[in-house]
């Protein structure tokens, strides 16, 4: 090949590509650039020039900032592309990419999600108990990807030093997938009966504490499915399995399946104060619903709100006992082991106080727990 021909051939390339430049020069952008970031038109020029193997220079770039303001102004407010060239020349503010005021370049000064939103996003995630590590990250990494380099680099090392114990069920996006379309009365725009579901659902062995085994071995589980509903970093299934409404965990689901048969329970549901049940079944555990009151030091008040909700539902007073200012809270509780333990966990600050006989199954709890200890 002569070297004519291939600088010939070289810049055909370049040519080709020239039309990809201002979407090239807008994702660097996005990918460089923030409100403390900025880069000058020469360095975006020939960055785009090595990496893509097209020509540019200082004055193409600025060409391709003006071309790519007026579209994204015009798609945003539904305008032509003269209507908003019109209003960039009189309201700069209304530009997307913006020359810094010390003129050292430009940067993007408006994303869908700001810094402090794509933290969140990625802590939500991490903290998200039902998502294996791997898939965890790799939803990290997809919102990384909508921050500058060094904003990505920032929620990495943040979120990183969450730890928290994870699932290993990788089908579990899949699974709810699944779940959600047997609730859903409606799928692509289509009517759906609600219907069954069935899928094995699995508990750890201590003979192998790495991986968990189907409950029962060669048959499946079969339910009617109703509500999904995150708790505690965890998702869960509430259904109905032919006599009561039960929980489910989502990540202890395996093999979910669509069974084709309409869903059974609907006038249970009915009956059913959704929030109010989960509000009461303490992190899914069940027990008999009982209306109690807890009397409490001041300190504990945000404690008790964040169980047990502000509505009307929930009576909060005040109480002085021996000159001492205390709280009170009454309200529905399952009075299952896991609310007794909740209660123990704060200490002196909080005492049970009614009913007599709730009150006595309590200190029953304490009694067999200190058995344990003789």
């Amino acid at each position: 090949m002569s070297p004519q021909k291939g600088k010939h051939n070289e810049n055909c390339g370049r040519k080709q590509n020239q039309k990809m430049k201002p979407f090239l020069v807008y994702q660097y952008l996005l990918k460089n650039t923030d409100e403390n970031h900025f880069v000058s038109g020469e360095k975006i020029a020939n960055d785009i020039g090595a990496d893509f193997n097209i020509s540019a220079d200082r004055r193409s770039i600025y060409r391709d900032i003006q071309e790519i303001n007026k579209a994204l102004l015009a798609s945003a407010e539904g305008i032509t592309l003269e209507e908003a060239e019109e209003i960039l020349l009189d309201d700069e503010e209304e530009k997307v990419i913006k020359c810094a005021k010390s003129k050292q370049g430009f940067y993007v000064s408006r994303r869908d999600f700001d810094f402090y939103d794509l933290r969140l996003l990625a802590e939500c995630v991490y903290s998200a108990r039902f998502l294996d590590k791997s898939r965890a990250n790799m939803l990290v990494d997809a919102i990384c990807n909508l921050a500058t380099e060094e904003q990505a680099k920032r929620i990495k090392h943040d979120v990183t030093l969450i730890d928290r114990t994870r699932a290993n069920n990788k089908e579990i996006l899949n699974s709810i997938s699944v779940l959600s379309d047997a609730i859903s009365k409606e799928i692509d725009g289509q009517p759906h009966v609600p219907e069954k579901v069935s899928f094995e659902y699995l508990h750890y062995e201590i003979d192998d504490v790495k991986s968990q085994k189907p409950r029962r071995k060669n048959k499946k589980t079969t339910v009617s499915p109703y509500y999904l509903v995150i708790d505690n970093g965890n998702y869960y299934l509430v259904g109905f399995n032919g006599k009561q409404e039960k929980q489910y965990r989502v990540d202890r689901m395996r093999s979910v399946t669509l069974s084709g048969e309409p869903r059974e329970g609907a006038e249970h549901f009915n009956d059913v104060d959704i929030k109010e049940y989960l509000r009461q079944t303490f992190s899914m555990y069940r027990g008999k619903t009982e209306r109690v009151t807890i009397r409490f030091v001041p300190d504990l008040l945000d404690t008790m709100i964040d169980r047990f909700g502000n509505d009307r539902n929930v009576i909060y007073g005040k109480e002085i006992d021996n000159g001492k200012n205390y709280c009170t809270v009454t309200t529905q509780v399952n009075t299952s082991p896991q609310f007794y333990g909740w209660l123990l966990g704060l200490g002196k600050g909080a005492v049970l106080t009614s009913p007599p006989e709730v009150v006595q199954k309590f200190v029953d709890y304490i009694d067999k727990i200190r058995t344990k200890y003789q």
